[in-house]
């Protein structure tokens, strides 16, 4: 197999987002984005609050639909081929979990909706990410830094492909917060395609390959 076939068949197991433009109203908030993320490789991308970093993700996760352009995640075309993309975990601002339930059954519900996982991978993944998942404690008691660990938990526990992570270490202290970069570093080394945004300059110093500033897309 020559090279320009290996590139083109990693292209179609990562990330690929061609002219991108999305608008609300009279306000553009992403102007022809461009970017390629391939198996194995963490891009980073970075911008003030309100710069279209958030948009972004959701556009790739086909939560909001953009403008124009395309967005390709494993082959295939989000909004046309797929409406979310498989083998992708996601942590997109404040995760969401059923507050009077443990950690564990939130998992187990999520991962009951596509039976792709059972309850050892649940166990290892919580363990993975410092939680203790026969803690009975719900929820709504958890500290900011333990919802985010099951945060990034729901995110890889299903073993995807493409990881899309927004400022995935909030609320962490600094001793869980390198416990999770070393993570993310692990990932990468398994063939993970991760596009990460972080406000702490140390983790995109730290994690990523490349680095995009989101003002230069607008």
């Amino acid at each position: 197999m020559g090279k320009e076939q290996e590139r083109k068949m990693e292209r179609e197991r990562g990330i690929v987002i061609e002219h991108v433009g999305k608008s609300f109203r009279k306000e553009q908030v992403l102007s022809d984005v461009n970017l390629v993320i391939l198996p194995g490789q963490i891009c980073g991308i970075i911008g003030k609050n309100g710069s279209g970093k958030t948009v972004l993700m959701k556009c790739i996760c086909g939560f909001l639909k953009p403008d124009r352009g395309s967005i390709r995640v494993n082959g295939k075309t989000v909004g046309r081929e797929c409406d979310f993309p498989e083998r992708l975990g996601v942590i997109i601002e404040t995760p969401g979990f059923l507050p009077a339930l443990s950690g564990y059954r939130n998992l187990k519900i999520l991962a009951d909706l596509k039976g792709e996982i059972g309850k050892q991978e649940i166990r290892e993944t919580m363990e993975r990410v410092g939680l203790d998942p026969g803690m009975k404690k719900p929820v709504a008691k958890y500290s900011l830094g333990m919802r985010q660990r099951l945060g990034i938990a729901q995110a890889i526990m299903e073993n995807p492909d493409v990881l899309v992570l927004d400022e995935p270490f909030n609320g962490l202290d600094k001793e869980g917060a390198a416990a999770m970069r070393r993570l993310v570093q692990e990932l990468k080394a398994q063939g993970k395609a991760i596009l990460l945004a972080s406000h702490n300059a140390q983790d995109i110093e730290e994690l990523c390959d490349v680095v995009h500033e989101m003002e230069e897309w607008k």
